[in-house]
């Protein structure tokens, strides 16, 4: 566990005093995600080290982060992100390799691809990321995806028409600058006044924005091909789920987003892993087009108007609920690291925890399942009694096909943290 949240000097003379005997992670930021992928590379003995701007986040206090500390915040100042980066790794004494955790550090990463890491995703990112770019592609390759206009390409009242009216949803070409400014990455306008309010304020935020459909959403069928794919020369992992798609080299499983807080658009707090071979195709269609490699998550939910599902996203990261996919013995970090450092054993990235291979998981963020249970009386409770009490007394952990976000009985400080900022009267803020 690192025994503190270090300022750029603090941690460059404490990893001046470290030796490592393989290349650390740097994982950033430090919040739910980041303590899932620290967890995730420390079950094959990746030492970690935590980034972020600010201590806040749950990560630094887990047994699986070695080291954490601030750096310069890659949208405020990339150059200055590039330097504190270098300037720790000069103290290592090997080269480290680069897990961003959002689509800021992501960019941060790999636009100054700082002296000494090494990226465990491929740098070319836009062509991913930029939505107008994946649509396009969706298009080239039969995938479904909804109808979307992009404000800087037509005017306003034409893109309204484009995708059937109010209500619409808003949505940014690139998230950072539009979360920054929202909290969140999906504005939903239901009239005229909240369009222009909506497209006024990202503007003023330098935030480009997109105009969508608002798909006939079937709450509780989400479906997310979570995945590895290995860059050209790099190892093969043998597919996605209990058997392979197509004999494809990814590693992956299609997670459900079963429950989300709040219900419909919120984040997920209750995730299982689902056959379904064709979300995994399609997506896969897509990556393999970008020639992208690397973590990522492709979001689709289902039009119960097309009666198919329809791609929304694909983050080029690790996102909130990979420890999913890790518990059901497919870990994506392991398998990024794997393919990045030559000397580790790409086997290290299947099964592990009593798992022979890819198998079921079911995963849960209590935080919010809790407030969901709380504040939404017609929600109907998804985790059984037996369930409730593995979680209570611990015994989870020794379920490889049952796990939480955040809260483990083994590692306790993330959970203890989250208690504290919760009741302490401070506000907190997670990207996740």
């Amino acid at each position: 566990m690192a025994d503190r949240f270090h300022s750029t000097a603090g941690l460059r003379e404490a990893l001046a005093e470290a030796s490592f005997d393989r290349p650390p992670a740097l994982v950033a930021n430090a919040h739910v995600t980041g303590v899932s992928v620290a967890r995730a590379l420390a079950a094959i003995d990746v030492p970690v080290i935590a980034l972020d701007r600010g201590g806040d986040g749950v990560a630094p206090p887990s047994d699986a982060v070695d080291f954490a500390g601030a750096v310069t915040y890659p949208l405020d100042d990339p150059d200055g992100f590039r330097a504190d980066v270098a300037s720790l790794v000069a103290e290592l004494g090997t080269e480290a390799v680069a897990f961003p955790c959002m689509d800021e550090w992501v960019r941060g990463f790999a636009d100054t691809q700082p002296e000494g890491v090494r990226l465990s995703f491929d740098p070319e990112v836009d062509r991913v990321l930029d939505k107008a770019n994946l649509y396009a592609l969706a298009e080239e390759h039969g995938v479904p995806y909804p109808e979307t206009r992009d404000l800087t390409e037509t005017d306003a009242d034409a893109a309204i028409d484009a995708v059937g009216g109010f209500p619409l949803v808003i949505k940014p070409a690139h998230k950072r600058k539009f979360e920054e400014a929202f909290g969140t990455n999906v504005v939903r306008a239901t009239d005229r006044a909240e369009f222009d309010d909506t497209v006024r304020a990202a503007r003023e935020a330098d935030a480009r924005v997109l105009v969508q459909e608002a798909v006939s959403v079937e709450t509780g069928r989400d479906a997310s091909l979570a995945s590895y794919r290995p860059p050209a020369d790099g190892p093969s992992f043998g597919g996605v789920g209990r058997g392979p798609v197509e004999e494809h080299d990814a590693l992956g499983v299609v997670g459900n987003a079963a429950v989300r807080y709040p219900q419909g658009f919120g984040t997920s707090c209750l995730v299982e892993t689902v056959e379904q071979p064709d979300v995994a195709r399609r997506a896969l269609s897509v990556l393999d087009e970008t020639g992208y490699h690397g973590i990522s998550e492709a979001e689709f939910v289902y039009d119960s108007d097309r009666e198919t599902y329809v791609l929304l996203d694909v983050n080029t990261r690790p996102w909130k609920w990979i420890s999913t996919a890790v518990a059901a013995g497919a870990n994506l970090p392991a398998a990024a690291y794997a393919a990045t450092v030559e000397s580790v054993d790409p086997a290290a990235a299947v099964g592990g925890a009593g798992r022979d291979g890819v198998g079921d998981a079911r995963w849960v963020y209590l935080p919010d399942y809790l407030e969901l249970c709380a504040t939404t009386p017609a929600f109907q409770d998804a985790l059984s009694r037996e369930e409730w009490a593995a979680l209570v007394s611990g015994a989870f952990e020794d379920d490889p096909a049952f796990t939480t976000g955040v809260y483990r009985p083994s590692d306790p400080g993330p959970a203890a943290k989250a208690i504290r900022t919760a009741f302490g009267g401070r506000e907190y803020y997670c990207a996740c």
